[in-house]
């Protein structure tokens, strides 16, 4: 739990806190204390966040229950404000990060092994797009879908965070047949734009699928979806394929059954990046390493939506539910950066 006590003389800065579970309303612009770092962790002055749909499900409760005060937000650009003796880290390095204790605040800590240093011919908002998206989209790609570039693969929410990069990096790769799904056809144009070769809509990618492919279906999906989007998409996934599930933002669970796997050579994999920041962080600096590297070289972008001021949180928030929007919604925390 977060101490947030009013503390007469502590040095304050602004933040976006929540007392209760909510609509975008219980976000609230306040002074709160600057956080204190312990072993092992940095303090970083905050440039920009993004805003995921993962802070629109933990502000309602419906992302595990926490405790409150809360501070939302995933990841962060910045400047090193203060780091540990000996540290890889220096006062004034510009890098990437997953705070410890959400990322709508002027300065947030976090731990050494979840800070990447980024190159200075970056910029910190263009750097904000990518912590979260970015490391994720490419694990999944790579380590957990393990494409071909054969393969015929489905992207679902395409024109999403998560879904930009994924149709991005997955063309940039070579893969034969990229397919995307959207909910409003008016997006067609944008994630075409950024490399599919098809885009459908939740209701018809399964007979969309299944024509392109002759009948033998999709070799990886990508579903952060669930609901029936995970069992249409087993309807449409080929012998030998594979689902990969990393969330459910319709709020319902995905159903088979085990015969759906065993007798079809299929898999189903999962994946969460959050557990992987807590339970294997090693695993995530590589990663970035390279997709810093793509995001340097202009191979891979993320189209920013908008950026909204801080203390403007809440209608990013709204911004986010209507899904009304194409790439990354960004809070611009601190003008001077």
């Amino acid at each position: 739990m977060l101490d947030f006590k009013q503390v007469k003389g502590m040095k304050k800065m602004k933040a976006v806190v929540q007392y209760e579970y909510g609509n975008a309303d219980v976000l609230k612009y306040t002074d709160v204390e600057i956080p204190k770092i312990g072993e092992n962790e940095v303090l970083i002055r905050a440039a920009y966040t993004s805003v995921n749909y993962a802070d629109i499900k933990k502000r309602t409760g419906n992302k595990g229950k926490g405790e409150f005060p809360l501070v939302l937000g995933l990841d962060v650009s910045g400047i090193i404000e203060e780091a540990p003796p000996n540290s890889t880290l220096l006062k004034g390095d510009r890098v990437i990060a997953f705070p410890k204790n959400g990322s709508y605040a002027e300065y947030v800590v976090a731990n050494e092994q979840l800070v990447f240093k980024i190159p200075h011919s970056l910029p910190l908002e263009k750097a904000a797009t990518m912590p979260t998206v970015s490391i994720l989209s490419y694990i999944l790609l790579f380590e957990i879908g393990q494409v071909q570039e054969s393969d015929t693969i489905v992207i679902h929410s395409a024109a999403g965070g998560v879904g930009s990069m994924l149709v991005q990096l997955a063309n940039l790769a070579g893969i034969q047949n990229i397919i995307g799904t959207v909910g409003d056809l008016g997006k067609e144009n944008y994630v075409k734009a950024l490399g599919a070769d098809t885009v459908c809509t939740y209701e018809t990618f399964t007979q969309e699928v299944l024509k392109l492919t002759n009948d033998q279906g999709a070799n990886v999906i990508f579903d952060s979806v669930a609901g029936e989007v995970s069992n249409n998409s087993l309807d449409c996934l080929a012998l030998f394929g594979t689902l990969v599930q990393f969330g459910n933002s319709s709020g319902e669970a995905g159903t088979f059954k085990t015969s759906d796997v065993h007798s079809s050579c299929r898999n189903i994999k999962g994946f969460s990046l959050g557990t992987t920041r807590k339970h294997n962080p090693e695993r995530l600096a590589p990663v970035a390493k390279k997709v810093l590297k793509l995001f340097e070289s202009n191979e891979v972008t993320l189209p920013v939506a908008q950026v909204f001021n801080l203390n403007d949180v809440e209608k990013a928030h709204k911004l986010i539910e209507s899904r009304s929007y194409e790439g990354k919604v960004l809070i611009k925390i601190n003008h001077s950066l």
